[in-house]
């Protein structure tokens, strides 16, 4: 078969124009054929910096731009040489253009209701701006259009549009759109319109700040309460609850627009106050309510001063005090009492130098109309043996052989103990007793003598001197020593058990009293 040679060709690729953006990168090729070493050069019709980067590759050549500026707009022309006569060439124009992204939308200050704001809307980086055209609108609304045919920019440029105006409460939500579009004829590129929306975000407030309570400003005890802050404000604002105090301090509570109190107690009643910050605005407002809690009274302290045990002569105050609302009425007494020591206003006894009459259960009772609390307390008033009753039966003078019953009543708190001592020879003989009762059995001349009954409590003591004197028995016939044992018998029963019966009827209801029944026993 015959050779076939291919001519010496060349093209460029892309032909003849390309449209490339400012910012990417383009790369020309300059292709060969029917040569085996061609020789490539690459320069602008113009003779100007080429703007980029040459790379031969055999038949091929490359001229690189990374990225393409401004100095890139021109006509390209790649010239190749195949051997020493032939040479060919072609050119390429490159066209620019820049509209590298969406408008920005900038609102300064920041949106708050009822001050003046300035919407920009800014189209970054764009080229050739003489083409660029820009509208501005709230919702369907043109706030305003704007072109920049007269621009003789030769490189990229920002361009913007601007509006002012007030916003109001209706403006909130509303879609702020810039479109911005740079058609230019006969530059095939996308995209050719761009668009951005916002919307409106006015910082406002806080306003309108108001305090709702469920299920109302005056519960019940025990209920539930709920305080709920609501005010009008962007962004949200921060919440913060207080309290007034009593003492006029204020109690820091929550960060939260919800309050709540599951169980509400009186000590729950008081000022709260809500306060709401917005942290954009820098603005702070307040809203407040009184709560008012209601309910049956609750005894909140019944006590006696200095002590519930006191003794006779110290000052005493008893105290009672309640919470309820409406405020209770507090009637504070002495159970045993015919009638009400009280009703105290302050519900306080004062007992100046105490003395046992004052002991015994005292009552507080606080009453509104929702009902009534009632507590006990007793006060317990200690004092020293007193009244002190001393019998001797039969009597201080006795004959030798009988028995001498020696009872003692005292009245004291707490109850005494008693002590029977004989003064012998300087020395002291204890004589044991039976709850008080004290018994000498077959008496001689020897247990006649000064007797010290020490009647004594915790509280103090108190003495009593006895003197028993014991004389010697008279001899009788035998008939008459029977009778008079006979009359004796009887006496000794008949005579004491009524004297001694009357005598304990008298003290029975004294405290500290001593039953003489096992000395009557031991007597018979």
């Amino acid at each position: 078969l015959p050779l076939v040679v291919k001519a010496f060709e060349m093209e460029i690729v892309p032909a003849n124009r390309i449209v490339a953006q400012i910012g990417e990168t383009l790369i020309l090729t300059c292709n060969t054929t029917g040569c085996a070493s061609p020789r490539f050069s690459w320069r602008t019709q113009m003779d100007n910096p080429l703007g980029g980067t040459v790379n031969n590759h055999g038949t091929y050549s490359t001229l690189t731009m990374n990225p393409v500026s401004i100095v890139n707009s021109h006509d390209y022309l790649c010239t190749v040489f195949c051997g020493e006569k032939e040479k060919k060439e072609k050119s390429i124009k490159v066209e620019l253009y820049s509209f590298p992204s969406d408008p920005i939308i900038e609102i300064h200050p920041s949106l708050v209701a009822g001050e003046p704001v300035t919407v920009i809307c800014k189209v970054p980086d764009v080229y050739p701006s003489d083409h660029l055209e820009l509208l501005l609108m709230k919702e369907e609304h043109v706030l305003r259009e704007a072109n920049f045919y007269a621009d003789d920019s030769t490189n990229t440029e920002t361009k913007n549009v601007t509006y002012s105006f007030n916003p109001t409460a209706e403006d909130i939500g509303k879609e702020i759109t810039c479109v911005a579009k740079l058609p230019i004829a006969n530059m095939d590129f996308e995209p050719k319109e761009r668009i951005t929306s916002q919307k409106l975000n006015a910082n406002f407030g806080p306003q309108n700040t108001v305090i709702t309570v469920y299920p109302g400003n005056s519960p019940m005890e025990g209920d539930s309460l709920k305080l709920i802050c609501v005010t009008e404000s962007n962004p949200p604002p921060q919440v913060v609850w207080r309290k007034y105090l009593a003492d006029k301090s204020i109690q820091h509570l929550i960060e939260n627009n919800v309050l709540s109190i599951p169980h509400a107690h009186f000590t729950d009643s008081g000022l709260y106050i809500c306060e709401v910050i917005n942290l954009v605005t820098n603005k702070t407002e307040k809203a407040t309510v009184d709560i008012v809690i209601q309910g049956a009274p609750n005894i909140a302290e019944l006590s006696i001063e200095p002590s519930t045990t006191v003794q006779e002569g110290e000052n005493v105050s008893i105290q009672c005090s309640a919470e309820s609302n409406p405020p209770p009425k507090i009637i504070l007494r002495r159970k045993s009492d015919s009638a009400d020591v009280g009703p105290y206003s302050d519900g306080r006894i004062l007992l100046p130098s105490v003395t046992s009459l004052n002991g015994g259960d005292y009552e507080c009772v606080a009453e509104n109309k929702f009902g009534k609390s009632k507590r006990e307390i007793t006060l317990n008033v200690e004092f020293p043996p007193q009244n002190i009753t001393v019998l001797v039966y039969p009597s201080e003078n006795v004959k030798e052989g009988e028995n001498v019953t020696i009872t003692c009543s005292t009245y004291s708190n707490p109850p005494s103990q008693m002590v029977l001592k004989k003064l012998h020879q300087e020395k002291e003989i204890i004589l044991p007793s039976v709850n008080g009762t004290f018994i000498l059995y077959n008496v001689t001349k020897n247990d006649t003598g000064r007797y010290l009954l020490d009647v004594f409590n915790e509280v103090g003591s108190n003495i009593k001197v006895i003197e028993i004197s014991v004389v010697g028995r008279l001899e009788k016939p035998d008939q008459m020593i029977l009778l008079v044992i006979a009359f004796s018998s009887v006496a000794a029963i008949a005579v004491p058990v009524v004297a001694i019966l009357i005598y304990v009827s008298r003290k029975a209801k004294i405290n500290g009293s001593y039953s003489l029944v096992k000395a009557l026993r031991l007597k018979v």
